[in-house]
């Protein structure tokens, strides 16, 4: 029972934080770039005001900017032969330079996006576009009326939703979402070597009036959104509180049960002279032995039910259990282990010796 309770309580933390990153999957997979600028409205990175071309070259202009490239992001409905309707994110990339691609690809290379209506989708994205095949090059579907041919497979982070994951050129994907006056949806930047990204943000934001951060600031912004504008902070909240207090009670109660079907032997402890105190490290010493072999037990199940799922489908491919959180949950299950202990030790504390001599 006690590594049920384990499992409960730190199951769903690991959960939590995996569903957190993939708010992020896009900043984080954007690796090249140091900076990420964004219209001063944009709070996160799912909430797009698009800038007018102009745009990239101030930013290019500002002193410490070793190259800057636009990023357009956006969401269309994508067609294929068979009849499937589908919306993605299509993600648009520097036509030259293809900054913004994930560097993880299963099939193909990043270089193929510059064929003519070359596109890169990731695989759980291939697998529902055409479900049952084995992923594969060269299938063609249609955005916006325009034709686009998949000349790559990515290993793209999971993203928040289940929308596949579409990269192409910058010139291509304005085609396929739409052309408008604003096209651009972000500015990515790379910092000359020894100028501090943070201290350039502060120079582009000066001089353009664009908001810039730094990729992680903006993934950072991006959770925060998430966490304060949505209901996970709250639920996954009520479910770690619950296993909490689920893994105390279950703990207490196995625990009393045992020092009450013990209080004998503890008595006669006391009878011989055995000092409250030892006997108060004794019954710590007990507690924690119970609460690691669960706490291995729970965390082994947690650590191998990540691992199982995340090879079995792809869609739970961004769900890991971080040591960060590992650590954190042994500190919790020690505070169980204090609270859940309290009652029994006071039962052994007061016990009277003269209980060994009675019938």
């Amino acid at each position: 029972m006690n590594s049920v309770a384990l499992r409960i309580l730190h199951g769903d933390r690991a959960k939590y934080v995996g569903l957190m990153l993939r708010t992020a999957n896009q900043i984080l997979d954007a690796r090249e770039a140091d900076i990420w600028v964004m219209d001063p409205r944009v709070d996160y990175v799912d909430e797009i005001e698009p800038m007018t071309d102009t745009q990239l070259a101030r930013v290019r202009g500002v002193d410490g900017v070793d190259w800057a490239v636009p990023f357009l992001k956006g969401l269309t409905v994508a067609h294929t032969r068979d009849g499937i309707l589908q919306r993605v994110i299509l993600l648009g990339v520097d036509d030259p330079t293809l900054i913004g691609v994930t560097p993880r690809l299963a099939l193909g290379s990043i270089e193929n996006l510059k064929q003519p209506d070359a596109m890169i989708i990731d695989r759980a994205g291939y697998q529902f576009m055409w479900p049952g095949e084995a992923p594969g090059l060269g299938k063609v579907i249609e955005l916006n009326d325009h034709r686009a041919v998949v000349v790559g497979i990515s290993d793209a982070s999971a993203p928040f939703t289940t929308y596949p994951i579409v990269y192409t050129k910058y010139s291509s994907a304005l085609n396929y979402i739409g052309r408008t006056r604003k096209q651009m949806s972000f500015v990515l930047v790379h910092a000359r070597p020894q100028v501090d990204p943070h201290v350039l943000t502060q120079r582009i934001t000066a001089e353009t009036g664009l908001k810039a951060l730094t990729w992680s600031d903006f993934a950072l912004a991006t959770i925060g959104y998430y966490l304060k504008r949505t209901g996970i902070p709250v639920n996954f909240g009520i479910t770690v509180a619950l296993g909490f207090i689920v893994g105390t009670v279950v703990v207490g109660q196995t625990f009393y049960i045992f020092v009450i079907e013990n209080l004998r032997q503890f008595g006669a402890l006391k009878a011989m002279g055995v000092a409250n105190g030892t006997i108060l490290r004794m019954v710590l010493l007990q507690a924690i032995v119970v609460a690691s072999i669960g706490y291995a037990i729970g965390i082994g199940l947690c650590a191998g039910f990540f691992e199982i799922t995340s090879r079995i489908s792809i869609n739970l491919r961004g769900f890991e259990l971080p040591w960060q959180v590992a650590a954190g949950t042994a500190c919790a299950i020690l505070v169980i282990i204090v609270i859940a202990s309290f009652a029994s030790i006071r039962k052994v504390m007061v016990v009277d010796p003269a209980i060994v001599f009675r019938g």
